[in-house]
């Protein structure tokens, strides 16, 4: 499958959709050149949209036309209803109970229709499968399928063209499509992949640690864009991470607070709590760059309650 994945073509299909974001430097002092690869300010606020988008432009009219249902914590939800209302395609998202309130209204304003399924993310991914199945509706995995992998994977294209000489990539980890991609794209390039962990939404990091897909209970975490599972039956990124990833790191939830609190008060930038995992890696000196780097913000959809609370330390 991997032979297969063509990631100059996806950007093309991509590019009407996705941004290309931008690259700043972030200092570290001591060390060496870094940058963070803001996907923060991604339309719809995170990489999401690039594999949703890619996606999508793959599926027949037929397809399109009987429409698209997709599980989600949140983000992988709003780009596919984003990109769907934009092609005219009917959408349906798929979400557990918990799912950030500043996403859910970002998802339900696209007009797709929204099933809140259960307390778990997993109940979400099942009743999107079931739904696909009985309905004959498409369905838009949020990580594993060669199309999102290769949408995601562009990811990794363009910060190559914007940072030629860059030897460290340090990403996000969840259900592994976005490392997935984004290794594929740069391995030809002897580019090192970091995957960043929660320790409350890690259960990539421990299945890979194990030697097979397991699964954990959800946790509460401010990370909760990394939550859920990757499926006992994973078809793709479980390898593909086990081959890609050179070197893992786990960032505890005061990390993270405080790599939200401080984008915001010294960058201006607003982050959510998965999209800061990077960052919290790097300014809580759990890892540190062995050449010149970029971290990917991988997403800025936070509720403002939350992040004033973490900004202010209430």
């Amino acid at each position: 499958m991997t032979g297969n994945l063509d990631f100059t073509g996806a950007l093309a299909r991509v590019r009407p959709h996705a941004w290309r974001t931008p690259v700043i430097p972030l200092d570290l002092p001591g060390g060496p050149p870094a940058c963070m690869k803001l996907e923060s300010l991604q339309h719809t606020g995170s990489f999401k949209v690039r594999g949703a988008a890619n996606r999508l432009h793959k599926l027949s009219a037929q397809e399109r036309e009987a429409g698209v249902v997709a599980a989600s914590s949140g983000n992988h939800g709003r780009a596919v209803a984003t990109v769907a209302a934009r092609l005219g395609t009917p959408a349906t998202i798929c979400v557990p109970d918990w799912v950030d309130p500043s996403k859910l209204r970002a998802i339900r304003a696209t007009g797709a229709r929204v099933v809140m399924a259960g307390p778990s993310y997993d109940e979400a991914e099942e009743r999107a499968r079931t739904m696909a199945e009985t309905a004959g509706m498409a369905l838009v995995h949020a990580f594993d399928d060669p199309d999102v992998i290769e949408g995601q994977g562009t990811l990794g294209v363009e910060l190559a063209r914007q940072l030629p000489d860059v030897e460290e990539v340090i990403v996000p980890l969840s259900g592994g499509g976005l490392a997935a991609g984004v290794g594929l794209a740069l391995r030809d390039r002897g580019v090192r992949l970091v995957a960043v962990s929660a320790r409350r939404a890690r259960v990539m990091f421990r299945s890979l640690e194990t030697g097979h897909p397991i699964e954990l209970p959800d946790e509460e975490t401010i990370a909760s864009a990394l939550s859920g599972g990757i499926g006992l039956d994973n078809r793709l990124t479980f390898a593909i991470c086990g081959s890609v990833i050179d070197e893992h790191v786990v960032v505890e939830e005061s990390d993270i607070r405080a790599a939200v609190a401080r984008a915001f008060r010294e960058h201006r930038l607003v982050v959510e709590g998965g999209g800061a995992v990077g960052l919290a890696a790097l300014w809580s000196g759990r890892y540190r760059p062995q050449g010149p780097a970029a971290v990917i913000v991988s997403g800025g959809n936070v509720d403002r309650s939350l992040l004033k609370d973490l900004v202010t330390g209430g």
